[in-house]
């Protein structure tokens, strides 16, 4: 079968709109690499997270008086939902919050909004609400998504409205539709029926590539039947049931040594992990479990989301970071109060930089004009090489 691949193009943001975004989304974020709670050590198990809530505090901390999602919420600054820059990481989206939070902070007091608190699991929440808004999936493009579903044989089961075969629902009754764990464990389960489905029309189960995925479900999620679903929800477990179920389903059988999961999974998304799943089924030389409802969604967050939320990179380029943003200048300065963050025994990832920020970077911008410097932008993946560098050292210590 031949695929186009098209490449995915990031949408463009004016500059000044993206500065106002910034300015004020970065009210539910924050970045900064400065001890805050004593809960962030938590972060280093399964991030336990809720869009539900991040929606929520969307609206508390008043990111919505000037930025919408999805066409909810005010027209000052742009959507984020649809206009921001996609296909983002973690570390990436923490990174432009601090690259952006002096222009924030002049916004609203500006504006007269009061910041509220925005501890670690409100940080983990507000990520968990941008992610069901696909803020870190790449772009998709729904008329390739109608080709392959054609293509790839969905459609020979699938109706959109209506079912064709009685164990197939059509697409406007998916329930998993809008979330993407379920959506990875519908296509699991579902495997071994299309298996059967394909060889009595004699047709080839087709491999799938992240890309394919993502067109796919950006078509199907705007057709007439499916654009006013309810809101995509996006939410993980604390991962406490999710070994016992990777090792009762049979999965640890193979995933030890070289073929662990962790590492394999570091850095994809669910649509990327949800493919890989897909494509894996049918080499398993044993039957493939099945998981029941909420199953997925603990091993997942077993495997998969404490590392995705962490984002952490390199660690040598982390410590060139360190040094070369001027963050040594203060943090290894026994004449201030600043917390030596070398060492320290906390565990950082992106949601901890993000509610760290929130809570002390209006102290650290002043402390750093009284000293003459420069307020610190961090590119590409120094973020992430940041988080790595000050891991190793606490784990070190």
């Amino acid at each position: 079968m031949t695929r186009l691949l098209r490449s995915s193009r990031k949408t463009e943001c004016d500059a000044k709109q993206f500065l106002i975004f910034l300015a004020v989304r970065a009210a539910p974020f924050a970045l900064l690499i400065v001890a805050a709670a004593s809960a962030a050590s938590a972060w280093a198990a399964a991030v336990a997270v809720d869009s539900d809530r991040g929606e929520q505090l969307f609206t508390s901390l008043s990111c919505v008086q000037c930025h919408s999602v999805n066409g909810v919420g005010g027209n000052l600054g742009p959507d984020l939902g649809r206009r921001v820059a996609r296909n983002m990481r973690p570390a990436e989206l923490a990174a432009t919050m601090w690259n952006h939070a002096p222009t924030m902070w002049t916004a609203m007091r500006v504006r007269q909004i009061e910041a509220g608190d925005l501890n670690s699991q409100a940080a983990a929440d507000l990520m968990a609400y941008f992610y069901s808004a696909r803020f870190f999936d790449k772009p998709g493009d729904a008329a390739r998504g109608k080709q392959l579903f054609t293509s790839d044989h969905c459609a020979n089961c699938h109706g959109l409205t209506t079912a064709k075969l009685p164990a197939a629902n059509p697409v406007s009754e998916w329930q998993a539709l809008g979330h993407p764990i379920n959506l990875a464990a519908a296509m699991w389960n579902h495997g071994p029926n299309m298996k059967e489905e394909f060889a009595k029309q004699k047709v080839v189960r087709p491999y799938l590539f992240a890309q394919d995925l993502t067109d796919i479900l950006v078509y199907l999620r705007n057709i007439p039947e499916t654009r006013n679903a309810p809101a995509p929800r996006f939410f993980t477990t604390n991962g406490a049931n999710g070994q016992a179920l990777f090792e009762s389903k049979g999965c640890v059988k193979c995933h030890f040594g070289k073929l662990q999961l962790e590492p394999r999974l570091k850095g994809k998304t669910l649509t990327e992990i949800a493919v890989d799943m897909w494509n894996h089924q049918p080499k398993m030389a044993e039957v493939p479990p099945t998981f029941e409802e909420g199953e997925m969604r603990d091993v997942i967050s077993y495997l998969w989301s404490s590392q995705f939320f962490e984002d952490s990179g390199n660690a040598s380029a982390g410590k060139r970071a360190f040094i070369s943003k001027r963050c040594v200048a203060c943090h290894n300065d026994a004449s201030t109060d600043v917390p030596k963050l070398v060492g320290s025994q906390h565990t950082f990832s992106s949601i901890y930089m993000v509610s760290a920020l929130w809570h002390h970077g209006p102290t650290m911008l002043s402390l750093m004009k009284s000293r003459n410097i420069l307020w610190p932008r961090f590119e590409g993946t120094e973020m992430s090489d940041l988080i790595a560098y000050l891991n190793l050292e606490s784990q070190a210590k």
